[in-house]
């Protein structure tokens, strides 16, 4: 449908920033900004302790939510950054009133750092089941499917699974082995290997198959494990012979965090396609959707990424470095970093006929949020009016000692094509 629109909004009763939109709907998702616990009428962070904060998070998601003529049972994904892992049990009481019932797939981690010295922020994946055709309800009564599997670890605090149009959305997996509910025995290794299995066991349980995933999100406790996980790794992508023989791989992001649940090293986190699309979407706009996955040589390659995956309405960026495609080097400041990464981001884009401007969501994982000033002034030129989504989240280490990493979603109004 090439009349899809890019749909931004805010409401004065959640915190506004000039460098990104509270919400930004393409299609049937709406991408949410991630939400600090900042007092909307003060703009200040809400006094009080992790519970206070907590719930100040909630209710800017709810505002934005409500402002939209939606509710928290359309949140597909929760995703919740803490500075302490131990404020987890806190959040989770706060969680429970706001999701007393439906939860969502869902993704836990602790990260070095949070702006504004925050505890928590929290962001969240929306349902648009009304569509951005102007004018023009898509599809307003789709319905959203959840699923779990005893093949894989089961929480009452999220669902395992949630599918809404084209797309499954799946908690992100902890290397516990679903018949013992225990880590598995060994090192990273071995808990890369139980996480995916997880996540091949719940695709599994809905019909998926493996090489459907088209974006991968690998939160690692130290970064120096990567070589270990990506031996685990390689041997599940590509899945099937279909894949292999054309070498898919997923889009791909990999951040290092400050802890995982449990003391996890860590925890794999997955978008996978979903052909059939959920009812009751048209046979002729569900069946036979393929993904397109491309590369160009104006961007920096991995042979174990990417660059960008699309299926249905949205693209899928991996992460992107402050990498020089033509000579392989970082650049030198972080200013140049940031500006170097969305360039690279902006080749992929053009590679599949896209500009910025379709660009839904921006993710910034940064070395040190002292330099956000200047991270801030290069993303402004690409980004002038501030239309994406966003989350920045503080980090201790990056791939290539790098400053700064990016990631991006893109809309991608003219969907992608039922195999001929």
């Amino acid at each position: 449908m090439g009349d899809n629109v890019v749909l931004a909004r805010n409401t004065d009763l959640a915190p506004k920033s000039d460098l990104s939109s509270q919400t930004v709907a393409f299609s049937h998702y709406n991408n949410i900004s991630a939400q600090l616990p900042i007092d909307p009428a003060t703009g200040e962070l809400v006094e009080g302790g992790i519970a206070e904060q907590a719930v100040q998070c909630f209710e800017n998601l709810e505002a934005i939510v409500d402002s939209i003529d939606h509710s928290l049972n359309d949140v597909v994904r929760l995703t919740i950054f803490v500075r302490d892992i131990q404020d987890v049990d806190a959040i989770d009481a706060v969680f429970t009133e706001f999701f007393p019932t439906y939860v969502p797939a869902r993704t836990v981690v602790a990260v070095a750092a949070l702006p504004m010295d925050a505890d928590m922020q929290i962001e969240a994946l929306l349902t648009n089941g009304e569509g951005t055709i102007p004018n023009e309800p898509q599809a307003g009564d789709l319905i959203k499917l959840t699923n779990n599997t005893h093949a894989a670890p089961i929480s009452p605090l999220s669902t395992q699974t949630v599918a809404f149009s084209h797309y499954n959305n799946l908690t992100a997996q902890l290397p516990i082995d679903p018949k013992t509910g225990r880590f598995v025995v060994g090192g990273v290794k071995e808990q890369t290997a139980q996480c995916l299995k997880n996540i091949k066991a719940i695709l599994e349980s809905i019909d998926v198959p493996f090489d459907d995933i088209v974006k991968v999100t690998i939160f690692l406790q130290d970064l120096s494990d990567l070589d270990a996980v990506n031996e685990v790794y390689s041997t599940f992508f590509p899945d099937s012979a279909i894949a292999r023989a054309v070498a898919y791989v997923p889009a791909r992001t990999v951040v290092e965090v400050a802890a995982l649940p449990m003391g996890a090293l860590v925890q794999i986190e997955a978008v996978a396609s979903h052909g059939d699309g959920t009812p009751p979407q048209e046979i002729e706009a569900r069946h036979g959707l393929i993904i397109e996955a491309v590369n160009t040589d104006a961007a920096p390659r991995d042979p174990l990424a990417t660059q960008s995956v699309a299926f249905s309405h949205y693209n899928n960026i991996s992460a992107q470095l402050g990498i020089d495609p033509a000579t392989g080097a970082m650049a030198a400041g972080v200013k140049e970093q940031t500006a170097q990464a969305l360039q690279n981001i902006k080749a992929i884009i053009e590679s599949v006929d896209h500009v910025m401007e379709d660009v839904v969501k921006v993710n910034i994982y940064v070395l040190d949020l002292a330099d956000m000033d200047a991270v801030n002034e290069a993303y402004l030129t690409f980004f002038p009016g501030g239309v994406p989504a966003r989350r920045v989240t503080g980090v201790s280490t990056l791939p290539g000692d790098a400053k700064v990493q990016i990631e991006a979603i893109v809309g991608n109004y003219e969907g992608t094509p039922p195999i001929a």
